[in-house]
C-alpha cells in the first residue's frame, strides 16, 4: 500500500451508527429477519436507496417491492445487507472515475450488474455466500475511486491512459501507475472501517484466489468470474463472457446455473 493511498484511507470519514446496527444484527446469529427489518425500517432515506436498488429490471422481479419485509424475503438478509451497505458506503466518497475513462454513471452500473449476476447465480445454489458475496459484488471496486483521486493528483492521467492501452489489463495498470490495484485498496478501506475479516479477505484475494483463506476461496473464485464477466464500463460482451466460462470451467463451479444468471442478466 503506498503511503499517499493509505493516508487518503485514514481520512475517510466514519460510517454513520446505522451501519454498525445493521452489522451487529447480521453477525448475531440469534438475530430473526425481524430484526434486520426493525433496523432499516428505521431510516427512510435508506429504506427508500434498498427498494430502489431492489426493483431494478436487473433482478427481473415482475412485481414491485414495495417494503423492506419483502425484500428481506425475496432476497434474505445477506443480500439486503449488501444493498444496505453499497448505499451507505458510496455516500462516503466523492466519485470522479474519468481517470478510467467512465462517467459515475458507469461507474454505478459495473457495480449494479456485478451484485445482479452475483445474486442470480448464487441466491438459489449458494445463498449461504451471499452474506459476504453481496457486499463485496457491490463494493469491490471501491478502491477505484481512490486510486483515481490520485492520478489526478499526480497529473499521470495520460500516463495511466497509455498503461490501459498497452497492458489491457486495468489491474496491471494501477500498479504500474500507482503502485497498488483496486482489490488491495478496497480490501484496505473496510480494513480500516472494521468489517469482518471473510469480506476483507474476499476482496484483497478477487485476483488471486488461491491466495484466499480456505473458507472463502469458493465466494472468492465466484467474485472473479463476475468481474471477469461485467467490464469495467458496465458492459458484458462475448469474450468477457467467454473468458468468466473459462474460469467457471477453471474452478469447477457450476456452468448452468452460471449460463443461466447469464440469460437472466
Amino acid at each position: 500500500m503506498t503511503e499517499e493511498i493509505l493516508k487518503k484511507i485514514k481520512q475517510l470519514p466514519p460510517l454513520p451508527e446505522s451501519v454498525m446496527q445493521i452489522e451487529s444484527v447480521y453477525q448475531n446469529s440469534e438475530s430473526t429477519f425481524n430484526d434486520m427489518v426493525k433496523i432499516l425500517e428505521r431510516d427512510p432515506l435508506l429504506t427508500a436507496d434498498i427498494l430502489k436498488a431492489a426493483n431494478s429490471p436487473l433482478y427481473g422481479f415482475s412485481r414491485e417491492i414495495n417494503s423492506i419485509n419483502q425484500a428481506v424475503g425475496l432476497f434474505g438478509m445477506g443480500t439486503v445487507r449488501g444493498f444496505a451497505l453499497a448505499s451507505i458506503v458510496k455516500k462516503s466518497f466523492a466519485l470522479d472515475l474519468s481517470p478510467y475513462g467512465i462517467t459515475n454513471d458507469m461507474f454505478s452500473l459495473l457495480s449494479k450488474k456485478q451484485h445482479a449476476l452475483t445474486t442470480a447465480w448464487c441466491i438459489r445454489k449458494e445463498p449461504k455466500l451471499l452474506g459476504i458475496l453481496s457486499p463485496a459484488a457491490f463494493l469491490v471496486e471501491i478502491g477505484k475511486v481512490l486510486i483515481a483521486q490520485q492520478i489526478i493528483a499526480n497529473n499521470a492521467q495520460l500516463e495511466f491512459k497509455n498503461a490501459l492501452l498497452s497492458l489491457k489489463n486495468v489491474e496491471a495498470a494501477e500498479r504500474e501507475v500507482v503502485g497498488v490495484d483496486t482489490p488491495e485498496v478496497s480490501a484496505s478501506v473496510f480494513e480500516h472501517w472494521r468489517f469482518e475479516q471473510d469480506l476483507i479477505d474476499t476482496i484483497r484475494n478477487c485476483e488471486n484466489p488461491q491466495n484466499a483463506k480456505e473458507n472463502n476461496q469458493k465466494a472468492v473464485k465466484i467474485l472473479h468470474v463476475v468481474r471477469t464477466a461485467v467490464q469495467i464500463n458496465g458492459a458484458t460482451t462475448e469474450e468477457s463472457t467467454a473468458a468468466a466460462k473459462e474460469l467457471v470451467t477453471k474452478y469447477d463451479l457450476d456452468m448452468e446455473s452460471f449460463e443461466k444468471a447469464l440469460q437472466n442478466f
